[in-house]
């Protein structure tokens, strides 16, 4: 369910300000007017691929970062200086991984972009259409070299290095906060609802900033954003402010399931390693 939202999600943030598309189900008739190739499952090969290395990384520099700035003893206590450590463990953890969480994720918003409307218009008639990834990232590395692969990185870090923190930082609390009102319901349970919540929070907190992003990285040419701060105040001048909200729903839709199910294996797969490792 999730992999059909992602190019939805593109496409409202990108062209939802413009009169494209009347709302949600109006995005979802005209994508699905495309094949599963070119419509509901455009621009995910890479990302699905990538996905289970970009977690192995994210995980591993969290708990590696956890432990170097020593909140093992603050555990117990959940105090605000072990919040603050698992919220700067997660940002740091954020950081590492965007060189390569950043191409991946260009070309993933390159190929959705180009999902043609149902009716087909002026805009289509423009666009370039690459065939898979491999054609995206040749073409844009002809045109702008290797950092053409990096175009909306600063918007990217913008985004992932907080909510990498808030992420994490609401986890923990959700589920210290659940496990301590409601000690009976298994933590299976607990870690599930509580990665789900903390996956909408997080996103709620930089949704502006995944807008603009999007739109950067969906103009690899350059055609129509210099830069992070051309592309916000254009946005804010053509759409006005409700623009940077642009699909909430589908992202919340979409956050809760993955993010619920990332953090309980993550959590179940952590307890089974201390106590059989």
């Amino acid at each position: 369910m999730t992999i059909y939202q992602e190019p939805l999600e593109v496409l409202l943030q990108i062209e939802g300000g413009r009169d494209r598309y009347k709302n949600i189900l109006d995005c979802v008739r005209s994508v699905h007017t495309q094949s599963l190739s070119k419509g509901f499952f455009r621009g995910l090969s890479w990302p699905l691929l990538s996905n289970v290395g970009l977690n192995a990384i994210f995980f591993g520099v969290y708990g590696t970062t956890a432990s170097l700035f020593g909140n093992q003893g603050e555990s117990l206590q959940h105090s605000t200086t072990y919040y603050l450590t698992i919220l700067a463990a997660g940002c740091v953890a954020g950081a590492v991984q965007l060189p390569l969480s950043c191409p991946i994720d260009s070309l993933k918003t390159v190929l959705q972009s180009q999902i043609p409307h149902a009716l087909g218009d002026k805009q289509d008639a423009h666009k370039k259409f690459h065939r898979g990834p491999i054609a995206a990232a040749m073409d844009i590395v002809r045109l702008r070299g290797i950092q053409g692969l990096y175009r909306g990185v600063s918007a990217q870090a913008l985004r992932d290095i907080p909510a990498s923190g808030i992420y994490m930082m609401t986890y923990e609390l959700l589920t210290h906060t659940t496990t301590s009102v409601m000690p009976t319901v298994p933590s299976q349970v607990i870690n599930f609802f509580s990665g789900g919540l903390s996956g909408i929070i997080s996103w709620f907190f930089i949704l502006p900033v995944d807008v603009v992003k999007s739109r950067l990285q969906a103009d690899p040419e350059r055609r129509l954003y210099s830069g992070l701060w051309d592309c916000t105040t254009k946005s804010y001048k053509t759409d006005g402010g409700k623009i940077f909200f642009k699909g909430a729903v589908v992202m919340s839709l979409r956050a809760f399931p993955v993010n619920a199910v990332i953090l309980m294996v993550y959590s179940e797969c952590l307890k089974l390693s201390q106590q059989y490792l």
